[in-house]
């Protein structure tokens, strides 16, 4: 008896076609086979199984108890089969799916709505999860496999990961809206620094790389208050609590809670925002849509 992962799918739906038909003349011209090599896909189904599934008489013929016993097994076979090929030609065509992005918290509440919008409008029936997490979770989730796609701040030369950029985001001095920085165009950020600073708590990327560039100036990095969402800091210098820098992109959020965003005098910190995937990882058909929709919208 020949292995009986030799069976095929063609051999199946002959059997199947034959039972269903009851005529293997009817059942050749449905599987588009000529009758004898309907015969043979049977033959060959029987020889690999190892006996009889049809008891053949010149004019009819009968299904044998074996036959009668696999015959349900094989129609839920085809079944599920043509569902499984139907699903994965949905999944291509991009009516069906679901994918997994990950965002930095600054670019979810403020820019991707606009992208979601545009992928939605041509995509329906494509499910989208959006995590929202701090900059350093995108990558851990991206290089785990538990988002297809991530968009953060550049996270530098990563072996495993690859960064394409779409924007530079210059980060801006967040004020409460009476205070009396709030006249000024630009500040200076000698001037900012007299007013308790407040920030986000490590081990943030965006608190790293404000305490860094402050380092560069030779300027102190002594906050007065941390927190873990760029939001409440909003919200705190909103109640006069104290000033802050954060990422341009917060600029709507930051307005929204009650603050007033200002540019910073001379040379400010400039981070690229971007899409992090797996590079030896292909993405999936609505991955790809995904990261198409959020070149053409933010990249410049």
């Amino acid at each position: 008896m020949a292995s009986i992962s030799n069976v095929t799918f063609k051999q199946i739906r002959a059997f199947v076609a034959v039972v269903h038909s009851r005529s293997f003349a009817e059942a050749a011209a449905q599987i588009h086979l000529s009758q004898p090599a309907l015969s043979i896909a049977i033959k060959n189904l029987e020889e690999t199984v190892g006996g009889q599934l049809l008891t053949r008489t010149t004019r009819s013929f009968a299904l044998t108890p074996e036959g009668e016993s696999f015959y349900p097994t094989a129609q839920r076979l085809l079944r599920e089969w043509d569902s499984a090929l139907l699903d994965l030609n949905n999944r291509f065509a991009l009516r069906t799916g679901r994918i997994t992005v990950a965002a930095m918290p600054s670019f979810a509440g403020n820019l991707l709505p606009i992208a979601l919008k545009a992928f939605k409008s041509q995509h329906s029936q494509i499910k989208v999860a959006l995590h929202d997490v701090i900059a350093e979770e995108v990558v851990s989730m991206v290089r785990s496999g538990q988002a297809e796609l991530g968009v953060s701040f550049d996270p530098g030369e990563q072996e495993d990961l690859r960064f394409m950029p779409l924007f530079n985001d210059q980060f801006v001095a967040v004020l409460p809206k009476h205070h009396p920085l709030s006249e000024h165009t630009q500040i200076a950020l000698s001037d900012l620094l007299e007013y308790d600073l407040l920030t986000l708590q490590a081990p943030s990327l965006v608190r790293q790389l404000i305490c860094d560039w402050l380092e560069s100036q030779e300027l102190p990095f002594n906050p007065a208050m941390e927190t873990h969402q760029l939001v409440t800091i909003g919200r705190m210098v909103a109640q006069d609590l104290g000033v802050s820098i954060a990422p341009a992109l917060c600029e709507l959020q930051m307005q929204e809670v009650g603050a007033v965003c200002r540019p910073l005098k001379d040379k400010g910190i400039s981070q690229r925002v971007g899409i992090i995937t797996r590079k030896r990882y292909p993405l999936s058909a609505a991955a790809q849509a995904m990261k198409g929709i959020l070149q053409n919208t933010f990249q410049k």
